[in-house]
């Protein structure tokens, strides 16, 4: 039988700590989701006075992480130059921000999805969560 790591709780937490600390630490408020493996939400945050459409792309950018196994903005530079056809890929997010949480012996445990700043602004609050894994 194969063992399966799995992304806690307590490890979704500590992801999403250190993701709203580089946040905090660069007066960014953001909207902070981390899914499983299965894309399933475990934690959201929004932090005081960010914008609520940020609640919803956060999700997608997790989602869109985990579900094709690359960062979000690997979809953001395929479009920009000029593969458009990844508009068409259900649950592609092709907005940087979005990050596979990965385990050290390769397996996807889930992922890590941030909104409200510009969008490299995003994606460098979601290395600094990949970072605590």
């Amino acid at each position: 039988m194969q063992t399966v790591s799995q992304l806690t709780l307590e490890d979704a937490r500590r992801v999403a700590d250190a993701a709203r600390a580089k946040a905090v630490a660069e007066g960014w408020n953001v909207v902070i989701a981390i899914v499983d493996a299965g894309a399933h939400l475990m934690l959201l945050e929004r932090a005081d006075g960010t914008q609520l459409g940020s609640v919803e792309v956060a999700q997608a950018k997790a989602r869109s992480a985990i579900l094709f196994k690359r960062p979000t903005k690997a979809f953001e530079d395929a479009v920009q130059g000029g593969r458009t056809v990844v508009l068409n890929l259900s649950g592609a997010m092709p907005i940087e921000g979005g990050l596979p949480l990965v385990a050290a012996d390769g397996h996807y445990l889930g992922a890590i999805g941030v909104s409200g700043v510009l969008s490299a602004q995003d994606g460098q609050i979601a290395a600094a969560g990949v970072a605590a894994l």
